[in-house]
């Protein structure tokens, strides 16, 4: 809950000089009218007069005033203790005479105040320009014979050096010399070595705004150690605007632009890549015109913050985050959603877009933008990285886009497409430079990870208003605390817009309303689960089929419900039943494993089969001192094509979840751990399938990556197998 405003006292002055004039006047008048009431001596405010200008002489010297200025000064003290003087004299301080030479002077006083106000500020902005160009043109000169000498330039010019708002460093403008357009790769390093900078400080190059004009901006100060407390600012935005991520050294706003380019966020674990996503969260659900939907498939850490106030606490009545994935399958049927809810809205909002014209979809809260937001993309299996790619590739128009967040920026774990059509990009602290190099497409080479050296820091290149993507830049990320988000999030709610019927206007688009009823079971185990989920959580669950070879959901199928009765036809275990989620809600597992077990064999193999008697479990797989034997021998000699250790293994991992160790895989199968993963490979490698993130899966009762399968990996084979022969 936001805390209560109380009434608060302003102790503060604001004085100007005038004023400052009027309530001086203001005394010598009370001095001189009290002064005649009780017959004080004149000499009184005399010596009040000169104490005063004697006062206004020293503090115009210490700041080093004109000495006409003080001169001035000291004057008008003197009046008014005359003025004074003489009224406690013929104690006429109240008639209309006294009055009027009074106000006279007063006016005077507040003209004169001004005016020497106005020109002494003048004279300092003279000084301090004077200043500053003497600075600037002493380290023009040195930064000259600086290049000179560390790169022996030659025909180079320094056109000017600026000063930051923020008072810690400069940007020094070079006109390179036609035979040498660039510095070095390594002159950042050579030139924070030569400048004795401190870590954290450092010096970065980029572009000027002409061929062969550069910009060497050089931070002097560690500004990247402090903490920077997110902005309390909670008025109403847009997607339309730049969401702020923190600060660049100089002072600037690092603002990314998601209505049109996606977003990319890397950094290794500690860097402060979830604090970070946590800001951009908050950026984005302060807006009104901009669904924030979140996959995140190792335990849904970026929204459970955001859903505290919802799920638990109460105090929102709406989720602020519209959607969480925290499984693969409902990855799948989020996406699924997106993807039929692209082309439905270029066609549904072709009117609205001619009326607006423009060939991309105007946002409002009627027609939100959505944003998906993904993190641990390296622990997404193929499949879903495919879907995103298409969500990249084809959302831009209808306003469907994605911030891409993983632990490295290596080519296993970001696409081609992610990274093409990423036009937003940061980088955390990372240890090896050449992930710098990898994401960034310009400037990557001359980056420093040294520059960007404490938790919540790194670089970002970006599009700026002109729509030009800029060289990385080293930033500090804005740091947000859970107490701040829980602060937050009941405000944030109550902006929070719906999705557009034509989004949801598809087949899969069936499956949205009933997205918490599925989800909050997984993510609130046991825990009792406040009044404002009720209208989301107590509906019917509707579940995709599963396909029944890669275990994938069909949210183009009829959709199966939670509520049907325990009869054959719906629990899965007849003839022709459909697949039904396992108690704990995840799709696949045992309804999946039941129906592959259960899966048609061909003619031909049915002929062979009796003609052969077989009467052996054909399912069984040996092994001889830990190799293992193959028995199908290939497609010659037996009538599947698909080696029944791969067929045997993905039936074993679909049973399991959809992934798993290989350590556990072998102890099902009874095999060696070694002597599976050896032969395994050698199947995937006949079928031209690689495992995605180096084949390292999380799996198991502690969720630990480790090696193992994905379900999808080993379906792929299987159809590649089938397909060939």
């Amino acid at each position: 809950m936001s805390k209560s405003r109380s009434l608060v006292l302003d102790w503060g002055w604001s004085i100007t000089a005038p004023t400052a004039a009027a309530m001086a006047a203001g005394g010598a008048y009370d001095l001189a009218s009290v002064g005649a009431l009780t017959g004080m001596p004149p000499g009184y405010a005399l010596l009040a007069a000169g104490a005063g200008a004697l006062a206004q002489g020293g503090a115009d010297f210490y700041q080093r005033r004109p000495l006409v200025h003080s001169i001035a000064r000291c004057a008008a003290w003197l009046a008014a203790g005359g003025w004074c003087a003489q009224a406690l004299t013929t104690e006429d301080a109240l008639t209309w005479s006294s009055a009027g030479w009074w106000g006279a002077g007063t006016a005077a006083a507040m003209v004169l105040a001004r005016g020497l106000v106005a020109a002494e500020k003048a004279a300092e902005g003279g000084r301090a320009a004077r200043k500053l160009q003497k600075w600037a043109n002493g380290q023009a000169g040195q930064w000259q014979r600086r290049l000179a000498e560390l790169f022996r330039l030659e025909g180079h010019r320094v056109d000017g050096v600026r000063p930051w708002k923020s008072n810690v460093g400069y940007t020094v403008r070079v006109q390179m010399p036609d035979s040498t357009p660039d510095l070095p790769v390594d002159a950042p390093r050579k030139l924070a070595a030569a400048l004795r900078l401190p870590r954290g400080g450092g010096v970065q190059i980029t572009d000027g705004m002409a061929y062969g004009e550069i910009q060497i901006n050089v931070t002097e100060k560690d500004v990247m150690a402090q903490e920077l407390p997110l902005p309390d600012d909670t008025s109403i935005t847009t997607i339309n605007d730049p969401i702020s991520l923190g600060l660049y050294t100089n002072g600037e706003e690092a603002v990314m632009r998601l209505l049109d380019d996606c977003g990319l966020l890397v950094g290794q674990v500690g860097s402060g890549k979830s604090n970070t996503i946590n800001a951009a969260n908050a950026q984005l659900l302060r807006t009104n015109d901009c669904l924030v939907w979140h996959i995140d498939t190792t335990g849904a850490g970026i929204s459970m913050p955001w859903l505290r106030s919802w799920a638990i606490d109460g105090t929102s009545d709406v989720p602020l985050i519209d959607w969480v994935a925290d499984t693969e399958e409902e990855a799948h049927i989020m996406l699924d959603v997106a993807l039929d809810g692209i082309p439905a809205r270029k066609s549904g909002y072709q009117d609205l877009m001619a009326s607006a014209n423009d060939d991309k979809l105007p946002i409002s809260s009627a027609t939100p933008a959505v944003l998906i937001v993904v993190d641990e993309i390296a622990e997404l299996p193929m499949a879903l990285m495919n879907k995103l790619d298409s969500v990249v590739n084809t959302g831009r128009a209808v306003r469907v886009r994605s911030l891409l967040c993983g632990l490295r920026a290596t080519q296993d774990t970001i696409t081609a497409a992610m990274k093409k059509q990423s036009r937003n990009r940061a980088g955390m602290r990372v240890s090896d430079p050449e992930e710098l190099h990898h994401l960034f497409a310009s400037g990557g080479t001359r980056l420093d990870p040294k520059a960007a050296p404490h938790r919540g820091s790194g670089f970002l290149s970006a599009p700026d208003e002109n729509d030009v993507i800029t060289d990385p830049r080293p930033f500090k990320g804005y740091r947000i605390t859970p107490k701040r988000i829980d602060h937050l999030a009941p405000q944030f709610a109550k902006r929070r817009p719906m999705p557009d019927a034509v989004l949801l206007d598809t087949a899969p688009g069936r499956y949205y309303a009933s997205r918490w009823a599925r989800v909050l079971p997984r993510l609130y185990r046991g825990r009792e689960l406040a009044d404002t989920t009720r209208p989301y959580a107590n509906v019917e669950v509707l579940r995709p089929p599963l396909d029944p070879v890669t275990g994938l959901p069909q949210t183009g199928a009829a959709p199966a419900t939670s509520t049907a009765g325990p009869n054959p036809a719906t629990t899965g275990t007849g003839p022709g039943a459909t697949p039904q989620p396992d108690a704990g809600g995840r799709l696949g597992g045992a309804a999946l494993a039941a129906l592959l077990n259960s899966r048609p064999t061909s003619s031909r193999t049915a002929s062979v089969d009796r003609e052969q008697g077989a009467e052996a479990d054909s399912g069984v797989i040996t092994a001889d001192f830990g190799r293992v034997i193959e028995q199908t021998g290939g497609p010659a000699d037996w009538p599947d094509p698909v080696p029944e250790l791969l067929r045997t293994a993905h039936e074993t991992v679909v049973a399991a979840g959809g992934r798993m160790h290989t350590a556990d895989l072998a102890d099902k199968l009874g095999l060696d751990a070694t002597a599976l993963g050896t032969e395994l490979g050698r199947l995937l490698r006949a079928a031209d399938v690689e495992r995605p993130g180096k084949g390292t899966v999380r799996a198991g009762a502690t969720n630990e990556s480790k090696s193992g399968y994905l379900a999808e990996t080993l379906a792929e084979a299987i159809n590649h197998y089938r397909n060939t022969q």
